[in-house]
Order: structure tokens, then sequence, then C-alpha cells
């Protein structure tokens, strides 16, 4: 997060506004109806300068409406985030907007139902940060501590990642007292045998 973006309450504010076709069902494969999300993603690609090949796009024709629903419906609200003023001016790289799309959009939506990040203030919040934070950036007026504080609050993925680096060093610790106290009493037994 090196460098300095937008303000953070635009892009929230902008999520908290999203147009009701943006939270329309994701086209299925085996389904004609819904958003083509693979022509809104080319569609944005190309606003912010870019254009991609068309088997980079396959990824968000959804086959499997179960496991790519939640995924394709995040991908429609990340695209209306990633269409806003600022990121058309920044002109982001294909590549940076397509792992958002690809990679990011991913983790968030094996976590969280994709209307919330549209519904819910902390999850508006968290997708705006977590998309700066991928692409180097932090919210405007905030230091670079400030950001890592707030997202690590704030990302659901975070804070499992911090729960368990705690769990992790708990066991590690426990290990130790155990490692030393198996060894006081190793000591003590010897010091007994000997007098």
């Amino acid at each position: 997060m090196d460098n300095i973006g937008p303000i953070l309450e635009t892009l929230t504010h902008r999520l908290a506004n999203i147009p009701p076709d943006f939270l329309d069902e994701p086209r299925m494969a085996k389904n004609n109806k819904g958003v083509a999300v693979a022509a809104l993603v080319n569609d944005v690609l190309r606003m912010l300068g870019n254009v991609s090949p068309l088997d980079g796009l396959e990824k968000f024709d959804g086959m499997d409406a179960g496991k790519d629903r939640n995924r394709l419906a995040l991908t429609m609200i990340a695209t209306w985030l990633l269409a806003d003023e600022w990121f058309i001016k920044a002109a982001l790289p294909a590549a940076q907007f397509m792992t958002i799309l690809d990679q990011t959009v991913a983790e968030l939506a094996a976590a969280t139902a994709a209307h919330k990040f549209a519904s819910d203030p902390d999850r508006r919040e968290e997708l705006a940060r977590v998309v700066l934070a991928r692409l180097n950036y932090r919210p405007y007026g905030e230091s670079l501590a400030q950001a890592t504080d707030r997202l690590s609050s704030i990302s659901g993925k975070e804070r499992r990642r911090l729960v368990e680096a705690s769990r992790a060093a708990e066991q590690r610790a426990r290990a130790i007292r155990e490692a030393l106290a198996k060894k006081a009493a190793e000591e003590s037994a010897d010091k007994w045998t000997r007098e």
C-alpha cells in the first residue's frame, strides 16, 4: 500500500449506490438469462484502455451455478467499483484488473455472499480496502499504518489469518513450556538418582 489512492468514502458510497443491473443474476452457460459477466468485464477493461483476448474472459462464463454464481455476482459488483472515475484516470493495467477480478474476488466470494458487499457497510469497506491494497494503494488521508490496521480489522480473511497466526504462536509457546517442564522433571529425577 505504498501509493495514495482515492478517498475511501467515495468508493463505499459508489458501492452503496450500485445500480440494480449490477445486482442481477449472472448468466450461467446452461441458461441465457442474466447478465453476461464476461461482456461486462470486457466493457470495463475497454473503459480502462485495455483489451483482453477472448480466452482471458472465459473464466467469467459461469459453468456451474452452485460453484460460480457467488463469484460471478461479486465480479459484477467489483467491476462497478473498478469503473469508478479514479480507477479510469489511474489507467490500471489489464493484468492488475484481471487479477482483482479473478483471484481477489474468488477469495472474497468464498467467504461471503456477494450482495453483502453492496448492502452491508463493513463489507463495502472491506471490498474497497482489499481492492486498493491488492493494487498497492491505500485510501487518501491514511498513513500506511492506519490503512494496514483498518484493513486487518475489517477484512474477514485478514482476521482469520491473524487468528490462525495467533493459534500457531500459542501452540509453539505451549510446546516450549511442555519441553521446559519435561527437561526440569528430567533434571530433578537425575538429581534424586545422584543423591
